[in-house]
């Protein structure tokens, strides 16, 4: 298993299009991937699903961690990680 915790920093956390963009990079891969929003209480979620990842209530500068387990765990995180740091692709 891989794990990482990152600081959202773009500017709606992970909402509408960065989650559909992290979704998107998660289903990617085929490895189990979890997410889970380590600034509020709860559990875990399936890091492919646009509405449980919506339900994380990930705002900016919430910390999240990333699990996955499976043949290609490394990538997949080092994926989700990149493109969160990378603020998802947008400038903001």
């Amino acid at each position: 298993m891989v794990e990482a915790k990152i600081i959202v920093k773009h500017k709606v956390g992970l909402h509408a299009r960065p989650a559909a963009a992290f979704v998107q990079t998660a289903s990617k891969f085929t490895s189990q991937i979890t997410v889970k929003n380590l600034t509020r209480v709860g559990d875990p979620v399936n890091a492919k699903s646009i509405l449980s990842v919506l339900t994380l209530g990930v705002l900016q500068n919430h910390e999240i961690q990333l699990n996955a387990e499976g043949p290609d765990e490394q990538k997949a995180v080092e994926s989700l990680r990149e493109l969160v740091l990378n603020n998802f692709g947008e400038s903001e």
